[in-house]
């Protein structure tokens, strides 16, 4: 079996963080692996859990009425997908399908926010790390937008 705590500390999202706060949010975590086509999760459900990605590639889609799903995004490798478990009402925006096998480490919502909050350094280094992901979202949907727009001249 591999050891978990290795594991987060060579993943991207986590590098450089002190061994002693990866010791201690290896407690949240556990590996998991998705076959093709599977969901990790549905738009709508519980957002409990952070998953980071370590092989394989998932795509975001969001169900748009009349058209079904439409796919918004991709994540891959070296990725972490999830941070609705810190934000209430802890629901999932968006559908999480493997287009390949993915392995990943799963964390439990709880358990993070638990830890976050018994540990406010270790809580801003997190919430500061999930905000990079999510300007890097940001950053790379704009640059969708702008050429969907820009083939529509």
């Amino acid at each position: 079996m591999e050891d978990l705590s290795r594991l987060i500390r060579e993943h991207r999202f986590f590098q450089g963080l002190e061994d002693e706060k990866i010791r201690f949010l290896t407690g949240c975590a556990a590996n998991v692996r998705f076959g093709a086509d599977e969901y990790l999760v549905r738009e709508g459900s519980e957002a409990n859990a952070s998953f980071l990605i370590r092989s394989g590639r998932i795509v975001l889609e969001i169900d748009v009425p009349g058209r079904g799903a439409k796919q918004i995004q991709t994540v891959e490798e070296g990725e972490i997908l999830g941070w609705s478990w810190l934000y209430p009402p802890y629901r999932w925006q968006f559908d999480a399908r493997a287009v390949s096998p993915v392995r990943a480490i799963k964390f439990d919502g709880t358990c993070l926010r638990n830890k976050c909050e018994s540990d406010h350094d270790l809580g801003y280094e997190i919430v500061k790390r999930l905000l990079f992901q999510v300007h890097q979202r940001l950053e790379r949907t704009r640059l969708q937008l702008l050429d969907v727009y820009g083939t529509n001249r």
